[in-house]
């Protein structure tokens, strides 16, 4: 049973136990695509083969996020997360004993799998026994320990690489896994995530609202399509990027390994800049479109460069990514909070990030064939194109957001109107926009 914890120290322990396991899951996940380079040459195959492993575990991801968000609010959060972080190193180990590309695909399948027993009930455990600032706090430190997982990667796998090949890459990530579950484990045994005896509330029962109510009174189908296309340019830069680089400016594997790991580093200071706009404009969709807009932007500024300067190309993929960082800190990561109290914080978690995953592995693919057939220009445009259509979705969704904060769970009716109906009103209210009259509506 979860409780409501009102101990600071409670709460900063919880926090930082998130951040351990997020960080090594990132680190599991995520050192496919910085070896793919390596991987393609070891085994002589082309780009798009090579990115196929990515692909089906971002497939994989996607339908476990479904899967395991419903679950996610039934049973044991703490067990969820274990089973995820022991599942996903024992497939990293299995990658680096059996390098044949067809049975890699099948295992980082797997990885998919596990990885998304993380991220739903580790939401509900941070919304449901943290308070509104914790839960906040965390929410911004758990995704800046994913990108320092992924700048360590970055850093790590170049050295790894030179000296023992793309197989210690995967060697090293799975010791680390089975770590970290081991150690998540031991927390749990000791009772250390919550005591009971700090003075925490219990949590009481409550029927959970059903997802087709939520989709009818909430613009969550609107959320899904801009959280497809933030995870298009996020994870499709941060896997295409080594590549570009070296086909386009002539850098060398570990060189663009390197220079590709600016992009996460950058995305630490862009979530905090992010938090910080959110605590400001009072309203995640808001706060998104502007991101959105900022990576149009750059998008059109790479375009310009996209053969001529990898300065320019290289800060503008820095700008793209850093900005879909905040987005998805916006709408993975802080959206589902709004929804703990009916009930289906890990649901709504689940399905939210299942989309951004949807979007990765479209551009996984996607990206690298638009390159073997048209080159590389194309694909730069097509960013500029997916972070303007995200902008106009933020923009054109952000009031109705702001009412459903506003909403009490009692006023949520069994019969909702589908979200494509007028806005004129909702619970009652008019569609005017509450942060000009409550700036604190949306929270």
């Amino acid at each position: 049973m979860l409780r409501k914890c009102t101990s600071e120290k409670e709460q900063g322990s919880i926090c930082i136990l998130c951040c351990m396991a997020y960080f090594v899951g990132c680190m599991i996940r995520y050192n496919y695509a910085v070896c793919m380079v390596e991987i393609q040459d070891h085994l002589s195959i082309s780009k798009s083969l090579a990115g196929l492993p990515v692909t089906v575990s971002f497939l994989t991801y996607g339908i476990g996020q479904l899967i395991c968000g419903y679950v996610g609010d039934r049973i044991s959060p703490q067990n969820m997360i274990f089973s995820g972080l022991f599942g996903s190193a024992l497939c990293n180990l299995l990658i680096a004993l059996f390098p044949k590309i067809e049975v890699m695909a099948v295992i980082w399948g797997f990885n998919g799998i596990f990885q998304s027993m993380l991220w739903p009930p580790m939401v509900r455990m941070m919304a449901e026994t943290l308070d509104e600032k914790w839960y906040g706090r965390s929410c911004m430190l758990v995704s800046i320990a994913s990108s320092l997982a992924t700048i360590s990667i970055y850093l790590l796998a170049p050295v790894w690489i030179h000296f023992s090949g793309w197989r210690l890459v995967f060697y090293a990530a799975a010791a680390a896994g089975f770590a970290a579950a081991i150690f998540w484990k031991s927390q749990n045994g000791k009772n250390k995530l919550c005591t009971g005896q700090c003075g925490c509330q219990e949590l009481p029962s409550r029927e959970s609202v059903s997802l087709r109510t939520l989709f009818a009174q909430t613009p969550l189908l609107s959320l899904l399509a801009a959280i497809v296309l933030h995870g298009t340019l996020k994870d499709g830069i941060i896997t295409w990027m080594p590549v570009y680089l070296s086909e386009m400016f002539g850098m060398n594997s570990a060189q663009s390994i390197l220079s590709a790991s600016l992009l996460p580093a950058f995305s630490v200071l862009s979530m905090m800049a992010a938090s910080r706009l959110l605590s400001k404009m009072k309203n995640e969709l808001r706060t998104g479109g502007l991101l959105f807009f900022l990576g149009t932007v750059g998008a059109w500024i790479a375009l310009s460069a996209w053969d001529r300067s990898p300065v320019v190309c290289i800060s503008m993929m820095m700008l793209i990514t850093g900005c879909m960082y905040g987005v998805n800190l916006m709408l993975v990561s802080r959206v589902p909070g709004h929804f703990a109290a009916f009930g289906n914080v890990s649901l709504v978690s689940g399905v939210l990030n299942a989309a951004t995953y949807l979007g990765s592995a479209l551009s996984t693919y996607g990206f690298g064939a638009v390159s073997e057939q048209f080159g590389w220009m194309p694909v730069v445009f097509l960013w500029g194109v997916i972070a303007f259509a995200g902008t106009i979705l933020m923009a054109a969704r952000k009031r109705k957001w702001a009412m459903f904060c506003a909403m009490r769970p009692s006023s949520v009716s069994l019969e909702g109107k589908p979200e494509g109906s007028s806005d004129e009103t909702v619970d009652g209210q008019t569609d005017s926009d509450p942060l000009s009259s409550n700036g604190d509506a949306a929270r």
